[in-house]
């Protein structure tokens, strides 16, 4: 180990200690309690949000409230929901799991209140395109432009450095060799040329992709792994068993696995599990903000949909598979991990490694746009509309770049940004539970029946 990845991991270990992974889930869990165990009453209510229209008209905003997620989604579904996931268990054992869903269950709350703030304080940019983010709301809510600041340079260093460029193209490049046997250096000019090519049109176009490519890409990868699922149902008791009973206790060394404690089964699954759903970082309110909705409310229960998906769905199918199938105490890591446990669970080896493969290219690809919108509503925030083109042509470079960095130096450099930006957002959340309070005790006093807003309200 170089000493440049002994001083990252030093920093990496440091800020997600106990003090930041209390801060997250305990940020979820006293949103949690305020909001009445929002994410678990008034799930059916977001999920039937998803698909029908406000009465009246569709409100301000760049596009649909379904597009908007879809864009968030296409965001936070990629590389963590496969390799993330596998290298969390591979690090933490298969109690890692359970750490991730106790993540996302009190993210759901977080995810909601972000959407919800994102709507209520965003405003219109010098190109007349919806702007809003946490960098908005702790400006004008909090009324901290420091933290607003410190968000947005954070947001950049993510976009540059963190999940929207480096371990999505690297995830690619990896899948892309290892079952095509193509070169990473032509797959890399594929994926900058068309990374370059669909986010010149901004929002409109990404949410375009972005809403034909994420349920497709969401509903295949589940497909796959519910087949998996169901030839191996004899052994899913043991293995939910194993989950739970491995968050509790030391997990010993086993074939490839090294062994874990409670402590690093913990740290693994919020780490990774914030990873792949992004709730507490920030990033999913930007894509919120450009809904066409009339309340924030409303588009926050949307937006606490994408943590669901995300990871009490996705996360969990490539989890359940990693353990059923014994590939969590292999040699393997990352995108080889889930490879080999896909290939040897299906009859046809090739089949497994397909859905995988596709489903990684589409995961990291779309992921690597959302992140590109993000970054730039980060930039636009710091310098204006002018540092558009010169953000765009660097996050070109990077992904570019992003093929040739090793693995492990590529996941330490994420966590660390992550990290980071996530603690201004989690101080505003707090700051401003109150207005998040209001909003939603005001909202759902205006319902209706049916989960519309009375007429006139």
């Amino acid at each position: 180990m170089t000493a440049f990845m002994e001083v990252l991991n030093k920093i990496d270990s440091w800020l997600w200690g106990p003090p930041l992974l209390v801060l997250l889930v305990g940020t979820g869990l006293y949103l949690t309690i305020r909001l009445g165990l929002l994410q678990v009453t008034k799930l059916p209510l977001a999920l039937k949000y998803l698909f029908t229209k406000e009465r009246d008209n569709d409100g301000a905003g760049d596009v649909s409230s379904f597009a908007a997620l879809c864009t968030a989604l296409a965001a936070t579904i990629g590389t963590g929901n496969i390799v993330g996931v596998a290298t969390a268990i591979k690090l933490g054992g298969p109690g890692a799991l359970f750490w991730m869903w106790v993540a996302a269950f009190f993210g759901m709350a977080t995810k909601y209140s972000e959407g919800l703030l994102a709507v209520k304080y965003r405003t219109v940019d010098e190109n007349g395109q919806m702007a809003g983010g946490p960098m908005y709301y702790l400006e004008n809510g909090l009324k901290n432009k420091f933290l607003a600041k410190m968000f947005a340079i954070f947001g950049v260093g993510v976009a540059f450095f963190g999940i929207g460029t480096f371990p999505q193209v690297n995830a690619i490049t990896e899948a892309v060799s290892i079952t095509f046997n193509i070169p990473t250096i032509a797959t890399a000019i594929v994926i900058t040329l068309l990374v370059a090519l669909i986010t010149i049109g901004g929002i409109k176009n990404i949410a375009a992709v972005s809403e034909k490519t994420v349920p497709f890409m969401a509903v295949f990868y589940v497909i796959g792994c519910l087949m998996i699922v169901i030839i191996n149902i004899n052994l899913l008791p043991g293995t939910i068993a194993l989950v739970v009973k491995s968050a509790f206790t030391t997990t010993a060394a086993a074939g490839g696995f090294t062994g874990a404690t409670v402590m690093l089964a913990m740290r693994s699954g919020v780490a990774r599990g914030v990873f792949s759903n992004e709730s507490g970082l920030g990033s999913a309110p930007i894509a919120a903000a450009a809904a066409k909705t009339k309340s924030c409310v409303r588009q926050g229960l949307v937006s606490m949909t994408g943590t669901f998906f995300d990871t009490i769905v996705i996360c969990t199918m490539t989890g359940l598979v990693l353990i059923m199938t014994g590939a969590w105490n292999s040699e393997y890591a990352g995108a080889a991990m889930t490879n080999y446990a896909f290939s040897n669970a299906f009859p046809i080896a090739m089949i497994g490694q397909l859905i995988v493969t596709i489903g990684l290219i589409f995961f990291a690809f779309t992921t690597i746009l959302g992140w590109n919108y993000y970054g730039e509503r980060c930039i636009v925030y710091l310098v204006g509309v002018k540092g558009i083109k010169p953000y765009r042509g660097v996050f070109i470079f990077l992904v570019a770049l992003g093929a040739f960095l090793k693995l492990e130096m590529i996941w330490v450099i994420a966590d660390i940004v992550n990290g980071l930006m996530a603690i201004p957002n989690l101080i505003g959340l707090i700051g401003l539970s109150g207005v998040i309070i209001n909003e939603t005790r005001k909202y759902f006093k205006d319902l209706d029946d049916d989960g519309m807003l009375k007429v006139g309200k």
